[in-house]
């Protein structure tokens, strides 16, 4: 019987910043926009009129601790 081990190669998968640059400024962004709707909105600088969204995430709002009356 032979006693010849071999050990397994293993390569490590390298993540390419040139790709993932791009994904990370869209979730970048629309992270932003959605805290700005959650956090800031109240009405006067929304895109529609009124405060719908203002009421749409108002229990959001609450449970974030972002203080809205």
């Amino acid at each position: 019987m032979s006693d010849i081990t071999t050990t397994p190669q293993v390569s490590i998968p390298t993540i390419p910043v040139g790709r993932l640059a791009p994904w990370t400024v869209f979730f970048v962004l629309l992270a932003t926009i959605v805290l700005f709707f959650i956090s800031a909105d109240q009405g006067a600088v929304s895109i529609p009129s009124g405060n719908a969204i203002h009421e749409w995430v108002h229990d959001g709002r609450h449970l974030l601790g972002f203080p809205c009356h």
